[in-house]
């Protein structure tokens, strides 16, 4: 499900029309609107709450942005910004589906949203607090973008649990076949990047060439199969039945959405087979 309901969500990231809705209002440069667009739910936070919830990033990088951004475009603005530019989007991406199609598929994605698990999951429920949007591409986006922050959360916490920080997590996703240049406006140094390529290997991760072993793969496979658990929740809620017929409604949008993000995305998104939908 995450392979059809994140790329949906990654147009707020990489779609033109995102990109001028967020500088419409004041947010110019890429990693001003990512901030202000992705920290909006959370309130005119400092740069801490968002450190520790994107996980990813040096406080450094993030304090560039925040909490500055707030005297550029409130929450409020930024939050306008983000579901203008993502609809606009999804709107020149899947003007030939059906009204039925999105209105469908709305209320089903919305119907996984809205059993997500708040508790421990900072941007999930920030982003499932939100109020519900009314058009049916608004509501596909705020929900699927609900769901994968939700999964998000868990994800972080596997990777604490399993004794990962940040740019060890990224350092093994590289090597595991990550394309490097997708990472590296993050804003680790070449020194941090090496050290925890080290401690990887020290950990038994990866070679000392750099790739990864047996035990570094069974390990990342077992956070992979914990963050799936975590995420499980929303989808337990749906029957079967209706969760194989939303997979089927997400496949058209899901196939036009990654076909507008870049191949190097930091995000790490592989192509959905094509035998990806139910018959």
């Amino acid at each position: 499900m995450w392979h059809h309901y994140e790329p949906l969500h990654a147009v707020t990231y990489f779609h033109p029309r995102a990109r001028a809705a967020y500088e419409a209002v004041g947010l110019r440069g890429y990693w001003r609107g990512y901030f202000a667009g992705r920290a909006a739910p959370l309130g005119a936070t400092d740069a801490a709450p968002v450190v520790a919830a994107f996980f990813t990033f040096p406080p450094h990088t993030v304090g560039r942005a925040l909490p500055a951004v707030w005297r550029l475009a409130a929450p409020e603005e930024a939050l306008r910004a983000r579901l203008t530019g993502a609809v606009q989007a999804l709107a020149e991406l899947t003007y030939e589906l059906p009204e039925r199609h999105l209105v469908e598929t709305a209320d089903l994605l919305e119907a996984a949203a809205d059993a997500v698990e708040p508790a421990g999951r900072v941007l999930g429920a920030a982003n499932a607090a939100l109020p519900r949007a009314e058009y049916p591409l608004a509501r596909i986006w705020q929900a699927a973008t609900t769901l994968r922050e939700h999964r998000g959360d868990g994800h972080v916490a596997a990777l604490v649990a399993a004794g990962l920080d940040p740019v060890e997590t990224l350092a093994y996703r590289v090597a595991d076949g990550l394309t490097p240049i997708a990472l590296t406006g993050r804003g680790w140094s070449e020194e941090q990047w090496h050290a925890a390529r080290e401690r990887l290997v020290g950990r038994g991760w990866l070679t000392p060439a750099g790739a990864p072993t047996e035990v570094g793969g069974a390990a990342f496979r077992a956070i992979e199969a914990a963050t799936d658990s975590a995420a499980a929740g929303p989808w337990r809620a749906l029957t079967p039945q209706r969760a194989d017929r939303l997979r089927e409604l997400l496949d058209p949008l899901a196939r036009r959405c990654h076909a507008a993000i870049p191949p190097d995305n930091p995000i790490g998104l592989p192509a959905l087979p094509e035998d990806s939908a139910p018959s």
